[in-house]
């Protein structure tokens, strides 16, 4: 595996108000969660953020909101983040993570400067009605192909912990491989007191198990632990990049605390490896 490892930024755009009844969410309103809810981050503030995460060496920035999908007032705003990011740091890759999104969409955001979608299938597609009822597996199944036909890097990964099986897992990551994706996001469910799922259900080991697993089905994808990497793993993180992962969320992630991306950095490089200088480093 390379020892490059490739460093990515989140920007939560608009949070909290989706409708959706996903149990591991947070953003959901029908949790209740105590968690900061507005419709539109301002521009300016979107841009200062991709600067500071480009000084910390990410080589990605995520403009993420709540909701099921794309509309066409969530379009219009992504596309003026994405513009106004790519006017400050044109270097980073913005990729873009609004939800189900059709073909038409996906070729707008990708004229605004948008060069990766993120959309996660998140679990199996047999356990997924046990995890949320208000809309199909199958639609992000279809975003991702959607994402594909559209040009644009397909992001698609899951989240481990929701007390799905070994055959969801496994599921899961052949679903992943299906589509061929460039990056698969790799999450840990972080409990939270108002969600359904009241706690996770891995265990460090099995986590860098399951990384090990997805790097073996996924051999040629860049592997990014994201979400719940800090309350899985602890101190025990540098151990994920021998497990497989070549890359990392940094900072905060959308509704909950990351670690300092100074600390990060060390870790890295205490594991003998070098943070990635852009998204083609080899």
């Amino acid at each position: 595996m390379s020892k490059k490892i490739f460093l990515c930024a989140i920007s939560n755009i608009s949070s909290g108000h989706c409708l959706e009844d996903c149990g591991f969410c947070t953003q959901s309103v029908r949790h209740g969660a105590a968690i900061d809810r507005f419709y539109h981050k301002p521009i300016e503030q979107i841009a200062e953020e991709a600067k500071a995460a480009r000084k910390r060496s990410a080589v990605g920035f995520c403009l993420v909101t709540a909701g099921k999908g794309l509309d066409e007032k969530t379009l219009k705003f992504v596309c003026e983040a994405a513009e106004a990011v790519k006017k400050e740091v044109p270097e980073l890759n913005i990729i873009a993570c609004n939800g189900t999104a059709t073909l038409d969409q996906l070729r707008v955001l990708k004229s605004f400067g948008v060069g990766s979608y993120n959309h996660n299938l998140e679990t199996s597609e047999s356990f997924y009605p046990k995890i949320c009822t208000t809309h199909g597996w199958r639609e992000r199944y279809e975003t991702c192909e959607n994402v594909k036909k559209a040009e644009l890097n397909l992001c698609t990964g899951g989240i481990f912990g929701l007390g799905e099986s070994m055959e969801d897992r496994v599921d899961l990551l052949e679903s992943i491989a299906s589509l061929e994706p460039a990056s698969v996001p790799i999450n840990f469910y972080h409990p939270n007191s108002s969600l359904p799922i009241k706690q996770q259900t891995l265990d460090v080991e099995e986590a860098l198990d399951m990384i090990r697993v997805a790097r073996e089905m996924l051999p040629t994808q860049r592997i990014m632990i994201a979400g719940g990497r800090e309350i899985t793993f602890g101190e025990r993180d540098r151990e994920i990049f021998e497990a497989g992962a070549n890359a990392i969320v940094i900072g905060d992630y959308l509704t909950t605390t990351g670690n300092d991306p100074m600390r990060d950095h060390r870790m890295i490089e205490e594991a003998g490896y070098e943070v990635a200088a852009d998204c083609h480093d080899n």
